[in-house]
This record gives C-alpha cells, sequence and structure tokens, in this order.
C-alpha cells in the first residue's frame, strides 16, 4: 500500500489531506492549551477558597482552632491546597510535554510538507516541459513534411511544363530536395524528443512521483502516531498525580477520624468555666423574730431582709452594685479582674509566658551585643566597642522592666490560685456591709456569682456569715444613707448602652452629674437626675471635677472608713 502507486494522480488531492491533518493537530493543541488554563483556573479557586477559610492571625478564629473539629476542618484547608498544587501539576506538564512539543512539531511538520510537495511541484513542471518540448517538436516535424509535399508537387509541376526552362525546373529540383531534408531532420529530431519524454514520463510516474508521495505518506502517519502519543500522554498526567491527590484525600479522612468530640466538650469546660461554685440553698428568714436576720450566703436576689438593702439604680442609689460587662469597649483591668477566676487564671498565666518569652528575646539580644562588643574590643580594626554600649544599657532596663511585669502579674496569678491572701480594695467595695472585719472573716463572705449567657457573670452582694447584724442597724445604713453628693461633671464621649444591672446609659455629648470617681476598676459612678444614676466605663466619659466638691468627698471616705 502506497500513495505513489495508487495515488499517483491526485497530487492536489494530497495537498489538501496533508494541510487537513497540520489542522487537526493544532485544533488538539488548542484544547489542550484549554485544558491547562481550566486546571489552572481550579487550581486558583481552591487555593482562594482555602485561604478564603483559613484562620485570621490574632484573631478569635485562631481561638476556635483548638478543638479538634475545627484542627480537622484547618487540616482539610491544608490538604486542599496540596490538591490544588497537583492541578497546577497538571497544567504544567501538559503545557511542557504536549503543547509545547506538538507546537515544535507542528513548525517541523509545516517545512516538511512545503519540502515534499516544492518537489512534486518541481517534477510536475518538468514533465510538463517535456511535453511541450515534445509537442513542439512534432508540429514542426508537421509543417516541414507539409512543406516538403508542397515542394515535391511544385518540382513535377515544373517538370512537366514544357514552357519552363531548364535552369527554373533545376531550382524547383533542388527547392524540393532541401525540403524533404528538412523533413528528414524534423522527423529525426521528433524521434529523439519522443524518446527522452517517454524516458522521462517513465521516471516521473515511477520513480520522482511515488518517492515523493512515500515521503508524504511517512510524513502523515508519524503525525497520527504523534497525536496518539500525545493523548497517551494527556491521560499519563493525570494518571501521575491519582496517588498523591489519593494521599491528600487519605489525610483528609484522617484528619476526620481525629475529631473527639469528649476532647472538645473538655475544651469547652477550660474555655468558659469560671471556677465558682453553684448557689446554696437559701435560708428561710423568720421576720417574726425581733431585730436579728441572717444573711444568706448564696443569695441570688440580693434580699436583706425587708427589701430596704437592695440597690435599685432607676431610683435613688443607696448601695453599690458592681457591674460586669464581658463585652467592654473601654481598656479592661490589667490584672483580668473582670473575668472568673478559671478565666483569670488562664489570662495571667498567658501573660506571664508572654513576658517570659519577651525576656529570652532580649536577653539572647543582649548575648549577641555582648559577644559582638568582646569581639570589637579583641579586634578594634572591626568596631568600635563603646558603639554597642547604648545598646546595651537599653537591653537591660528593658529586661529589668520586664521582670517587674512577670513579678506583677506573678502575684495576681498567685492570688487567683490562693498562695496569696485575697483582700483587695476591689473585694471591699464588693462586699461594702462588712468593712470592719478582718481578712478571714470576709473570705468566708465568699460572693456568689452568676454567670449570663453570652459568658459574663455578676457578683451578688449577699454575703453569709457567722455573725449576725441587728436588724435596726441593718435597716439604718440603708434608710438613713443619704445620697451622694456630687463632686463633678463629665461629658460622654461615646454613646454606651448600659444593660446590665447596676450600669445607665448615656448618649454622645450627654452632660452628667458625678457622684464617685473611678477607683482603679475602670468605672465611673454618675447621675443623670434624682432618680437615675449608675456606672459607666471610665474610657466613655471625659470628667470635669470639682476641688472642694473631691476634697470633701476624700474626707466623707475616710470617715466612714
Amino acid at each position: 500500500m502506497s500513495w505513489g502507486t495508487e495515488l499517483w494522480d491526485q497530487f492536489d488531492n494530497l495537498e489538501k489531506h496533508t494541510q487537513w491533518g497540520i489542522d487537526v493537530l493544532e485544533k488538539y493543541i488548542k484544547f489542550v492549551k484549554e485544558r491547562t488554563e481550566i486546571e489552572l483556573s481550579y487550581a486558583k479557586q481552591l487555593r482562594n477558597l482555602s485561604k478564603k477559610y483559613q484562620p485570621k492571625k490574632n484573631s478569635k478564629e485562631e481561638e476556635e482552632y483548638r478543638y479538634t473539629s475545627t484542627r480537622a476542618f484547618l487540616a482539610t484547608l491544608n490538604e486542599m491546597n496540596d490538591y490544588a498544587g497537583q492541578h497546577e501539576v497538571i497544567s504544567e506538564n501538559m503545557t511542557s510535554l504536549i503543547t509545547g512539543e506538538l507546537t515544535r512539531y507542528v513548525q517541523e511538520l509545516k517545512q516538511e510538507r512545503k519540502s515534499h510537495f516544492h518537489d512534486g511541484r518541481k517534477a510536475q513542471q518538468h514533465i510538463e516541459t517535456c511535453w511541450k518540448q515534445l509537442e513542439a517538436s512534432k508540429r514542426r516535424f508537421e509543417r516541414d513534411c507539409k512543406e516538403a509535399d508542397r515542394a515535391q508537387q511544385y518540382f513535377e509541376k515544373m517538370d512537366a511544363d514544357i514552357n519552363v526552362t531548364k535552369a527554373d525546373v533545376e531550382k524547383a529540383r533542388q527547392q524540393a530536395q532541401l525540403r524533404h531534408q528538412m523533413a528528414e531532420d524534423s522527423k529525426a529530431e521528433y524521434s529523439s524528443t519522443l524518446q527522452k519524454f517517454n524516458s522521462e514520463q517513465h521516471d516521473h510516474y515511477y520513480t520522482h512521483i511515488p518517492n515523493i508521495f512515500q515521503k508524504i505518506q511517512e510524513m502523515e502517519e508519524r503525525r497520527i502516531v504523534r497525536i496518539g502519543e500525545s493523548m497517551k500522554t494527556f491521560a499519563e498526567v493525570d494518571r501521575q498525580v491519582i496517588p498523591i491527590i489519593g494521599k491528600c484525600l487519605d489525610e483528609i479522612t484522617k484528619a476526620a477520624e481525629s475529631i473527639d468530640h469528649k476532647n472538645d466538650s473538655q475544651l469547652v469546660i477550660e474555655a468558659f468555666k469560671s471556677g465558682f461554685e453553684p448557689p446554696g440553698d437559701i435560708d428561710f428568714e423568720d421576720f417574726t423574730q425581733p431585730m436579728k436576720r441572717t444573711v444568706s450566703e448564696s443569695s441570688l436576689s440580693n434580699s436583706r431582709g425587708d427589701g430596704k438593702s437592695e440597690p435599685k439604680f432607676g431610683g435613688k442609689s443607696k448601695g453599690k452594685l458592681w457591674p460586669f460587662i464581658k463585652k467592654n469597649k473601654g481598656a479592661g483591668p490589667e490584672d483580668f479582674s473582670n473575668l472568673p477566676p478559671e478565666q483569670r487564671r488562664k489570662k495571667l498565666q498567658q501573660k506571664v509566658d508572654e513576658l517570659n518569652k519577651d525576656i529570652q528575646k532580649e536577653m539572647d539580644q543582649r548575648d549577641a551585643l555582648t559577644k559582638m562588643k568582646d569581639v570589637y574590643i579583641k579586634n578594634p580594626q572591626m568596631g568600635d566597642a563603646a558603639s554597642v554600649d547604648h545598646r546595651l544599657a537599653e537591653l537591660g532596663q528593658n529586661i529589668e522592666k520586664l521582670r517587674l511585669e512577670v513579678q506583677k502579674f506573678e502575684g495576681w496569678l498567685a492570688e487567683v490560685e490562693g498562695r496569696l491572701p485575697l483582700r483587695t480594695d476591689q473585694a471591699r467595695r464588693q462586699s461594702g456591709l462588712y468593712e470592719g472585719q478582718n481578712t478571714a472573716a470576709v473570705n468566708s463572705c465568699a460572693q456568689d456569682r452568676e454567670s449570663s449567657p453570652d459568658g459574663s457573670y455578676t457578683e451578688e452582694q449577699s454575703q453569709e456569715t457567722e455573725m449576725k447584724v441587728p436588724a435596726t442597724e441593718f435597716d439604718d445604713e440603708f434608710d438613713d444613707e443619704e445620697p451622694l453628693p456630687t463632686i463633678g461633671t463629665c461629658k460622654a464621649l461615646y454613646t454606651f448602652e448600659g444593660q446590665n444591672e447596676g450600669t445607665i446609659s448615656v448618649a454622645e455629648g450627654e452632660m452628667l452629674y458625678v457622684i464617685e470617681e473611678d477607683k482603679g476598676d475602670g468605672w465611673t459612678r454618675i447621675r443623670r437626675n434624682e432618680d437615675e444614676e449608675g456606672y459607666v466605663p471610665t474610657s466613655y466619659v471625659e470628667v470635669y471635677l470639682d476641688k472642694n466638691a473631691k476634697d470633701v468627698y476624700k474626707s466623707l471616705q475616710k470617715i466612714s472608713e
């Protein structure tokens, strides 16, 4: 089966067919190129998806990833990133092994095809030239034969005419002979040309054209084989990444199997445990007994007997409530005293660890500078040893400051863990009723706390002690208490929604009266009118204290203490 013998007369059709083959190859290259673009786009979208759901640094989301379920989700995101990488590998391999190779091959194929068909046209032009030469020789031989016949006829006519001179007859005879000689020469030339043409034609159709068409056939078959190999590569590129993609999926499955619901439940306890004991039973208060009433240790209603003891911020405030708000827009206390004991302990421990890390960094820098100074002392040409003294002094001061900070936070941590007495000014304000009792008595009056739905908590002021207070003294503390005097004014810098008991709502720009300044807990007590007073964050107001009123207020405080 050869195109040279079977398709010897189909030069134009072969030219069209081979051009169609190149078009098919270019179409396949375009298909693979678009596939690589899709793979890249898919990989990019997967990476963006993975990045979108990654936890943001230093955010609440990052803290949530301590749970096994969220860690499994994070592992899934990371594996999806690797999964996307495999699609990028598919794109890269298809580009290099298929698109790039076939593009170069197409250029070579076009050049080879052009060369073969150029040779074919050249052979056709040569045989056409030989055919034209044969036709010219044939026409010349035919013309000379006709001229020789006419000359012979003219000679015979002249020879038969008796009126023609002998010289004219001789001339006609010589002309006839000349024409016959020319006809013979033309015949010989035509015969030679015919033999040459037949030889050329035989070589053309049995040698030249078959060889050229055979090369074109081989070229076309190589193209077909090449496109088949490219299709195999197309599948193999995908097959090569299947094991890695399988590993990604296996890791996702492994991450899913690592989810431990019991562990996550325990983490919830560690995250939100307040450290308080649940409230006990409320003691019965017998109002028929004269003058003696017990204060319930675990009262959730702050009831103090006859209801007079319950401070109401809607009217005239007579007691002190401590407002706890979890989401405080202002800066919280440095010692995290606004948190429940367990959470406070964790925060303090975390702060101590951070400070220790900072100390270690500063010490590492100091050690490095000390070594550098030693090198400068031994080799003065390398640098001035005195140039690092200032920096060393700064590092020493920084380390000392950090150590003091560590000591401060460790002291607070020791308080929470029960290693130090827990008797602070804040505790005295919260207990309120028994300022004269000693530290042990105050510790026995442990305040009950109640968690609110959003994770914040409030402290109940009712406390139970071993001592009993006469009813008349108890009642007089509130009945005879005069409203707190005004010690200044303040302007609300921001709007504050006082949603917790003991707080008061204020609007931005509102002017109010200050009746109790901030005692280090971050709260200032203010009054709008005779019936409305309460606490607001100190950072939310700008306070203008009246100096005389402030001095009077401090004097009253000292007398009461």
